[in-house]
């Protein structure tokens, strides 16, 4: 008999498949719908600092006496995260799945704040979107000492799993993931999008790109879950980005992801998508003799397979230099 159950993050799951965080886990009905779907485990949408004190900002400018400023800051604060801390209440109660609550800071003392009270609401684990785009103000090392300075805080005081969602613009992505395991991290997700821009020429003005990822954006995804998971073993990996069918979640898998989550893909093709990605793995395992996730996973990793640097290529030519017009 096919078993799907997997672990995450020191996580039980019934499936690898992780419902990502986004405006399809903000609210208890989308929660609900995604775990009578089969969802594995729900992260929820983040708590934005940036989003409370630009909240914040917009009522202290139309104040009519400056005193009103700190009242307001602690209001709006305390207003965002009260409904928050609810809707992990609420998800806890009401589903079967597991919730994982996440938050996206630049304080170093709201991580801290955040994760306690989250983790006293109930979460099961907390991600956390560490990123700031270095455009040449921060040295080459800034982005990996935040990820580790936080992880090595927040472990003081809390006790739930801690998961990072990873950048890609990282420069040795192997080495900051290991040294995030050897401070406790439970496990990372490859990868984050980001908000994505583009030109209008004809308004000459900056506008939102492209929101959801696409197939072709999986390739990099595929290639660093490989490689991290065969040079940082025993530390979970979750596949992200550019996951649109349920040959690549087997794919993940085989390159050593022990969870998928899944969010373009359910926007576009909604939340029926995940028994469609089920069923189909039941079956590609039944057909390969497979019997449960451990069987295959991490068999194509960087550590396994025959030839390593074929993860390791990345120059142009090397694909094409055998094409001919």
């Amino acid at each position: 008999m096919i078993n799907l159950e997997t672990t995450f993050a020191g996580l039980r799951l019934k499936n690898p498949l992780i419902a990502g965080s986004s405006g399809l886990t903000n609210s208890m009905e989308k929660i609900k719908e995604l775990d009578s779907a089969g969802a594995g485990a729900i992260v929820l949408k983040s708590l934005f600092e940036e989003q409370i004190e630009s909240h914040s900002d917009k009522l202290v400018q139309i104040a009519d006496y400056p005193e009103a400023t700190d009242y307001i800051n602690t209001y709006v604060k305390m207003n965002h995260v009260d409904k928050y801390l609810n809707l992990i209440r609420s998800a806890k109660k009401e589903c079967a799945a597991p919730i994982i609550a996440s938050i996206n800071c630049y304080k170093p003392s709201r991580w801290v704040e955040f994760a306690k009270t989250i983790q006293d609401a109930g979460a099961d684990a907390l991600e956390l979107n560490v990123f700031m785009l270095n455009a040449g103000e921060y040295e080459d090392s800034y982005l990996e000492n935040s990820c580790t300075e936080v992880v090595k805080e927040l472990k003081k005081i809390i006790h739930i799993p801690v998961v990072i969602k990873m950048a890609k613009y990282i420069s040795n992505l192997p080495r900051l993931v290991s040294r995030l395991k050897a401070l406790g991290a439970g496990g990372a997700v490859l990868f984050n999008r980001f908000y994505q821009l583009d030109i209008d020429i004809k308004n000459m003005e900056i506008t939102s790109g492209p929101v959801f990822s696409n197939p072709s954006d999986f390739s990099e995804t595929l290639r660093w879950t490989a490689i991290v998971s065969g040079r940082v073993p025993d530390f979970d990996i979750a596949c992200s980005y550019g996951i649109h069918s349920w040959e690549d979640a087997v794919k993940g898998i085989l390159a050593g992801a022990g969870a998928i989550q899944l969010c373009s893909m359910l926007y576009r093709q909604g939340t029926g998508a995940i028994g469609e990605i089920l069923t189909c793995m039941e079956e590609w395992m039944q057909q390969n003799n497979y019997e449960c996730i451990n069987d295959f996973k991490g068999k194509l990793n960087h550590l396994n397979t025959k030839s390593p640097t074929l993860y390791e290529r990345v120059q142009f030519m090397k694909y094409f230099s055998g094409y001919k017009e």
